[in-house]
């Protein structure tokens, strides 16, 4: 029997892409997202893992986070941890949040601290607009962001903020408002890509772990 082995270029690092449907790429018709474009161009040797669940809270990621990112890890080898949470928090049920701007923060502390434990290495992407949630969300969302990469700030890990330069991209509106009115096509994808990319994945990625 012929057992088969696997080098280079395989042997990179094993990233777990965590949060909501926006991670998941949700309306795209190339089935990429964000996600996959930013893989694409800067961690092509990468084995990653797309952990999005639609209209997950922080809540909800907190709960099943290290359960699903350690039945997808491997002895020794370099873990990251890309988390995006927030957006589906601010959307309003009942006459309130879905989660509290405080609990928000709350979750991504707990996640973060978990990282940290496991010598696993974050960088967190700011919560993405829903265009059919109205300037009422945007406001939250604005809120929000700053106190998130306040929060990343004191971990030392990198937050990248794409809240307000969607909100005026005029192609993730347009996309969403063809769409379900919360996500775009591959244009706005591309986008939300892009502001990942300049927002320092390539250097993240390529930082060797301690």
């Amino acid at each position: 029997m012929t057992i088969r082995t696997y080098a280079a270029p395989f042997d990179g690092p094993r990233i777990c892409f965590l949060g909501d449907s926006f991670v998941q790429g949700l309306g795209d018709p190339e089935f990429r997202g964000w996600v996959g474009r930013v893989l694409a161009a800067a961690a092509p040797h990468a084995t990653a893992f797309n952990l999005g669940v639609r209209r997950d809270t922080s809540e909800r990621v907190r709960r099943r986070c290290w359960v699903e990112v350690e039945a997808r890890s491997l002895h020794g080898a370099d873990h990251r941890l890309v988390l995006s949470v927030g957006a589906n928090d601010a959307i309003t049920e009942g006459g309130a949040p879905r989660v509290a701007h405080e609990d928000t923060l709350a979750n991504l502390a707990a996640v973060l601290d978990g990282a940290r434990e496991r010598g696993t290495a974050a960088l967190v992407v700011g919560p993405p607009p829903v265009v059919c949630g109205g300037a009422e969300h945007l406001e939250r969302l604005t809120a929000l962001a700053p106190a998130m990469a306040a929060l990343c700030a004191s971990y030392g890990v990198p937050f990248v903020d794409v809240t307000a330069a969607l909100a005026r991209d005029a192609l993730w509106t347009a996309e969403a408002e063809a769409s379900d009115g919360a996500h775009p096509g591959a244009g706005g994808y591309a986008r939300l890509a892009e502001l990942v990319l300049a927002g320092g994945f390539a250097d993240w990625i390529g930082r060797e772990t301690v």
